[in-house]
């Protein structure tokens, strides 16, 4: 059970600093810098931190994260790449969420109030130096080959024949588009792209199919 992991790489998240004014330092987002977006001919749906946001929220609540069976990593549109501690309790609002990562990307880490621990740091890329030997590495993309997660997540359970192989998925941190299969990003490292619905879903969704499968698998909950 100790080498059992899930890794989850959020591809493309758009975190970027922006000064909308003179010393004030602040995470670009769509609801807040439309004229910033506007004078650089930026699309607001290409815009969205909150939806990398969302999706740590999904992960790191899960009880895979909470018994320690989960790895997360971000790579920011910018490639800048950043390792998230499964012990990070990630702000309940956007507005505290978007201070943390100007203050992580400013700083290059986050430490825990009174404690010798880092909770978020930006790390070398590429992001392959951190994959686990061996594993197995899957792209979640609505032009994948389309599966069931659950009958999908048996069969690499059977495949192991008990040999505990850590598994990466791959997830666009994004409103659209299919960074998985961009070569800069997710396209790098995938095997195989696959498709757990026929149609479009919120990352923070797709982000919980994985942990909920391997959870019941491996009798986390």
């Amino acid at each position: 059970m100790n080498a059992r992991r899930v890794v989850v790489v959020l591809e493309k998240c758009p975190l970027e600093v922006v000064a909308p004014r003179k010393g004030a330092m602040e995470l670009l987002n769509s609801d807040d810098h439309k004229g910033i977006c506007a004078k650089t001919n930026r699309d607001l749906a290409d815009v969205r931190p909150d939806i990398t946001h969302q999706c740590l929220m999904a992960l790191l609540d899960s009880p895979l994260n909470k018994v320690g069976k989960l790895l997360i990593y971000i790579h920011t549109a910018k490639n800048v790449l950043v390792e998230v501690h499964p012990s990070l309790r990630v702000p309940r609002t956007f507005k505290r969420f978007a201070g943390l990562c100007v203050e992580l990307l400013q700083r290059q880490k986050i430490r825990a109030s009174g404690a010798n621990e880092t909770l978020m740091k930006v790390v070398q890329n590429p992001v392959e130096k951190y994959l686990p030997p061996g594993s197995r590495r899957f792209g979640l993309s609505v032009s994948g080959r389309q599966v069931k997660m659950r009958d999908f997540a048996a069969e690499l359970e059977e495949q192991s024949s008990g040999s505990a192989v850590p598994l990466v998925f791959a997830i666009g941190g994004v409103a659209h588009g299919d960074p998985v299969t961009e070569a800069n990003f997710g396209g790098n490292y995938v095997e195989e792209n696959i498709s757990i619905a026929p149609y479009g879903l919120s990352a923070a969704c797709v982000c919980s199919k994985p942990d909920t499968q391997f959870e019941y698998l491996w009798g986390v909950c």
